[in-house]
Order: structure tokens, then C-alpha cells, then sequence
């Protein structure tokens, strides 16, 4: 009996259905942004933004601005308390702009187009009420879109990834370097910020493709010869790594399948999302949910969709959005879990 979960066979442990799939992009979707508890956006190589209701699918907006495809989505809604909450994204495009959206209207509120090479990903630090953009140069931003500092040429392929990590530092993904910065405010009073390179951890053996911080306490990389390495957050250490994780001939336990053939589009880690516990992992056609403590593959669905898929997001609500090389995104509802009394069994997701 294979311990891993497989969407449409017939089988107990297996909560993931597919409950919709979503059409409208005319190009490749390459990321989706969570929005609140029943919203999220999708975007792509067509350069528009689409905003959906998670719940029913349906089409809430058409974000137009940029002339090139996006490059880069975030989450931008203010944390300030004081103020009445506003659900906002900020977008990157290859026509070398960023907007920041307001999600209600479906307007822009924000343009900056200021940059030398396409930022290429983005994440907002809340905390520290600053956002940061990648590219060949790591930027800090203000929230009103000013410019606090950069770093230098770092690359001319640029940034691909970033995260936010403990002590005011964030990891950027160069090649198949992860280069750790240190943020640091002015001490002279003025709003200006320092960025310190502290570390370059250079364990990858083929260029770093996606991050995601599992929690306070550990981040996790992949790579595109389907790498995954998990990080202490806080000194930067190793603590685990796995190579071809998602290939089931790897654990014995496993009823053997067809192996994927070893094209790059086919190991690539293209993204990874996290829920605390596992991490789920976008390799080739296929969605992979890896616990960190059992160190192994616990569920996938390895045709979510009919190509590559980009990006995934949880939601809240026990759902999870995927999006594709097809130009597809689709949701899939995770149903209470069915645990068999006479024997424990790991939870089969997706």
C-alpha cells in the first residue's frame, strides 16, 4: 500500500479534490498572491493582473498598467493599526516598472519606474515597514515608494528569489549562492537604511530556483536539479538536504511508478509554499507535500497540471491555488482529514 497520496485514485487518506480551473490569462501564469481569506491574483507573461473570489472563481478584476510581462507580486496591505485596513499587491513587470494596486477598486495608487534592470522579485518586511526589491541590485524601499538604499551590482542575472529571515536579515537566492544581508537603519536620525552582506552560503549545486520561510525558526531553498535544503534561520546552518526528494523510487515504501524523465523542466523546483509542518513543492507537471520532520513525501499530485507548474499558494480556508505553464490556475479543497482507527497513517494531502 503506497504511503503516498495520489489525487484521483481511489483511496481513504486522499482529502485534495480539485474544485475549480480558472481560465482567462491568453499566456503563461508564472505567480499567484494570497489577498485576504477569500481573494487572490494571478499573474503572468500576458502583463495583466487578475483578481479572483477563491471561493466561487469568479473574475473580479483585470489589473492593466504594465507592457511587459510581470516579473514579480506581492502582498502590500498596511500593518499600521491606526488606519483603516487596505488590501493592496505590488507588481514588477520587464518594462522595468513596479505599481502598487489597491485590490477593492482594482486602481492603481502607486507607479515608480525609476529601475535599471526588470526587478524580479519583491517582498515587503513589515516589520520594519520597508519593501525590497531584486534584480542585479538588492533596493529598501519606503512604503510611499521613495528610495532608502541599495547594494551594488550584485549580478547580471539578477536576484531570483528573497525572503524575510530573523534579525533583520533576509536571504536572496543568486545563482546558486544565498547571499544573507543584514538591514540596518541610519543612526543619524534620517529615514536612511544600510544593507550589510553577511554571508554567502554556496550549497547548491545548480542555480537556487525558489525560498520560503517555514517559520521562525527554519527557511527552506530548491534548486533546478530538484534540490531542497533546509536552514536554520538564525545562524545560517544546514540542517537537511535531499536531492530528487519528489522521486518515489527513492523510498522503498513506495509502490514504484514510472520515473520522470531528467529534463530540466521535469526536476526543477520551481516554487515552494509552507504551512509550518511540510513544505509543498511545484516539480515538473506536479504538486509535492514534504514533511520536514518525516523527511519524505507524504502526498503529491504529479499531473496537477498538463505543464510546468509555477507557483503555488495555501489559503486559509484548506485551500490551495496553483498556476501554470498551460495559462491555467486551479483550487483544490483539502476535506477534513479520514484517519483509520486500527492504523496511523500520514495525512494525505492534495
Amino acid at each position: 500500500k503506497s504511503s503516498v497520496q495520489t489525487i484521483g485514485e481511489e483511496q481513504i487518506q486522499n482529502p485534495y479534490t480539485e474544485l475549480l480551473v480558472l481560465k482567462g490569462h491568453q499566456d503563461i501564469v508564472r505567480f499567484l498572491v494570497q489577498i485576504d481569506d477569500c481573494r487572490f491574483a494571478s499573474a503572468g507573461d500576458d502583463g495583466i493582473i487578475f483578481l479572483w473570489n477563491a471561493q466561487t472563481g469568479e473574475k473580479l478584476f483585470e489589473l492593466h498598467g504594465h507592457t511587459h510581462k510581470i516579473t514579480a507580486i506581492a502582498p502590500f496591505s498596511s500593518s499600521d493599526v491606526t488606519e483603516e485596513k487596505t488590501h493592496l499587491i505590488i507588481t514588477a513587470s520587464a518594462d522595468r516598472t513596479v505599481i502598487v494596486w489597491d485590490c477593492t477598486s482594482g486602481r492603481q495608487v502607486q507607479r515608480v519606474s525609476c529601475f535599471h534592470s526588470t526587478v524580479k522579485c519583491l517582498t515587503v518586511l513589515q516589520r520594519l515597514n520597508v519593501w525590497l526589491s531584486g534584480g542585479s541590485d538588492l533596493c529598501v524601499w519606503n512604503r510611499k515608494l521613495d528610495l532608502l538604499c541599495k547594494t551594488s551590482h550584485l549580478t547580471d542575472a539578477g536576484i531570483s528569489a528573497l525572503v524575510e529571515l530573523p534579525k533583520n536579515c533576509v536571504a536572496a537566492a543568486v545563482g546558486r549562492e544565498l547571499i544573507i544581508f543584514r538591514l540596518s537603519a541610519s543612526n543619524n536620525g534620517s529615514e536612511g537604511w544600510n544593507v550589510l552582506e553577511v554571508k554567502r552560503l554556496v550549497d547548491h549545486q545548480d542555480n537556487i530556483s525558489s525560498l520560503v520561510s517555514v517559520n521562525d525558526l527554519t527557511f527552506v531553498t530548491g534548486s533546478h536539479v530538484g534540490e531542497l535544503i533546509v536552514w536554520d534561520a538564525f545562524d545560517w546552518t544546514k540542517q537537511a538536504s535531499e536531492c530528487n526528494f519528489w522521486d518515489s523510487s527513492v523510498h522503498p515504501d513506495v509502490q514504484p511508478e514510472i520515473k520522470l524523465s531528467q529534463s530540466p523542466n521535469e526536476t526543477s523546483v520551481q516554487h515552494l509554499t509552507s504551512d509550518e509542518e511540510c513544505v509543498f513543492a511545484a516539480v515538473g507537471k506536479g504538486i509535492y507535500v514534504y514533511n520536514l520532520q518525516m523527511k519524505r513525501v507524504i502526498a503529491c499530485q504529479r499531473t496537477a497540471h498538463d505543464s510546468s507548474v509555477l507557483h503555488i499558494e495555501k489559503l486559509p480556508n484548506r485551500q490551495l491555488i496553483s498556476c501554470s505553464e498551460d495559462g491555467s490556475v486551479r483550487i483544490w479543497e483539502l476535506r477534513e482529514k479520514q484517519q483509520l482507527p486500527a492504523e496511523p497513517v500520514p495525512t494525505g494531502l492534495l
